[in-house]
C-alpha cells in the first residue's frame, strides 16, 4: 500500500506514486525498453512476486506504464513505459548522478555517445538560460488571469 504523506506538495504527492522500495527500480529497467514480468522478477532480486506485481497494477494505474498481453494461456503481459513513465527518466538520472558521486562511485551517469559525464542542471524556458540551483524554490503558480 503506498505511502499518504497528506500535504499539499508535489514532493509529497509524487512519493506517494513512486516514492515505495521498488517503483523507481522498475523504471530504470524499463528505460531501455519494453520488459515481461519474469524479466523483473529475474532483475529485481529480493523482490516477491505478489509485491512485483502489485507495484506493475499501481504503475499501470498512474499510467506509468501500459500493459500488452502476448499470451492469453497463461496470461503473460509485456510491460512499457509511457510518455508520463518516461518523463521519470530525469528523476532516475538524477538520482543515478547524485549516487554515482556520493555512494557508490564505481559508476557514472555517461553521455552515450561520447562516454563522457553529463551533469543534470535546472533551465529557465523564459530566460533561455541555466539557472544556479541555490536560486530555485518550490513555489505555488500564480492563478491564470482571465483574458478580456
Amino acid at each position: 500500500m503506498p505511502k499518504r504523506y497528506g500535504q499539499p506538495c508535489p514532493v509529497a504527492r509524487t512519493l506517494e506514486v513512486v516514492g515505495d522500495r521498488w517503483t523507481l527500480l522498475l523504471v530504470r529497467d524499463l528505460l531501455d525498453g519494453p520488459k515481461r514480468f519474469q524479466d523483473f522478477a529475474r532483475r529485481q532480486t529480493g523482490i516477491a512476486p505478489n509485491i512485483l506485481s502489485d507495484r506493475l497494477k499501481l504503475m499501470e494505474e498512474h499510467r506509468l506504464v501500459t500493459r500488452h498481453l502476448y499470451s492469453d494461456h497463461p496470461p503473460r503481459a509485456r510491460y512499457e513505459l509511457t510518455e508520463r513513465g518516461r518523463e521519470l527518466g530525469v528523476v532516475v538520472g538524477a538520482l543515478a548522478s547524485w549516487g554515482g558521486r556520493h555512494l557508490y562511485r564505481a559508476s557514472a551517469l555517461v553521455h552515450d555517445a561520447c562516454g563522457h559525464p553529463v551533469e543534470l542542471k535546472y533551465f529557465c524556458r523564459h530566460c533561455a538560460g541555466r539557472v544556479p540551483g541555490r536560486t530555485v524554490r518550490l513555489a505555488r503558480r500564480r492563478p491564470a488571469t482571465a483574458k478580456a
